[in-house]
């Protein structure tokens, strides 16, 4: 499975410019990738504004991305601000969410609705936090979809009997914290014996956070498969071996020694 990290700035709560600059992009990547990763919030930057900028699935970013799905042969990933019918069809306090998305060429979608919130950045005010976490089945491999913040939450991410494969996070990470984010993906991979993929954006928001990037690919040996360049926009493709997985999770089976977890939603 070829998987390449988007890395890019963002215009912010623009969503027709940061399409536009998006199908520039899947348009050079055509033939090249299977899997293309954006990061968290692509279309509009990580704004608190959700009441004026949640989409339903419907709604026009969806649709578009299902279609370029479709059209370039390439499951496309990320997040985007959400709602689950027209925020403006009443006054009502409609929830709105994180959604992460996983648009396959053959027309499947899948979606999860980011579960930790980052309440120092207010979200959790503006946003309603997800309870499910759904496995991604797509050629061969299961897939985890998280975003951003869900990475600092061990037990959200556990592989209990190697339900998933490839673990997939989309973020907008600044920064000031940017050493956690290199820790922790690589951390994900060691500990559920999987791949890792994480992609970040670059560039400065409108609420002065500065991104560096730092977009990357671990085995499940915590190698580094692939990486964009900080502070820059560019992508990075690196080939999955599925049979490989299998065949390490065999030779160390360490995950049939792992704790089991419930966890209260």
């Amino acid at each position: 499975m070829r998987v390449t990290l988007l890395q890019t700035d963002i215009v912010w709560e623009d969503k027709q410019e940061n399409l536009r600059l998006l199908r520039k992009k899947l348009e050079m990547l055509r033939g090249e990738a299977e899997i293309v990763v954006l990061p968290e919030t692509f279309s509009t930057g990580f704004s608190m504004n959700s009441r004026q900028l949640a989409e339903p699935v419907i709604g026009n970013t969806i649709t578009t991305l299902r279609q370029w799905a479709t059209e370039f042969q390439i499951a496309i990933a990320g997040s985007y601000i959400a709602c689950n019918e027209d925020a403006t069809s009443s006054t009502e306090n409609h929830p709105y969410y994180n959604r992460a998305f996983f648009l396959t060429p053959e027309g499947e979608a899948y979606y999860y609705d980011k579960r930790h919130l980052f309440r120092m950045g207010k979200e959790t005010e503006h946003f309603t936090a997800g309870s499910q976490r759904p496995i991604i089945s797509y050629r061969g491999w299961n897939i985890l979809l998280l975003v951003c913040y869900d990475l600092r939450f061990p037990v959200w991410s556990r592989n209990v009997n190697n339900e998933y494969d490839l673990l997939i996070y989309v973020a907008n990470w600044p920064v000031p914290r940017r050493r956690v984010w290199d820790v922790l993906l690589q951390a994900r991979a060691l500990e559920n014996i999987c791949y890792v993929c994480g992609v970040n954006r670059v560039g400065t928001d409108n609420n002065q956070m500065s991104h560096s990037g730092g977009s990357v690919i671990y085995s499940p040996k915590g190698k580094l498969l692939a990486s964009v360049p900080d502070n820059e926009e560019g992508t990075a493709t690196a080939p999955l071996d599925l049979s490989a997985l299998r065949e390490f999770r065999q030779r160390f089976p360490a995950w049939k020694d792992a704790e089991c977890f419930q966890i209260n939603i």
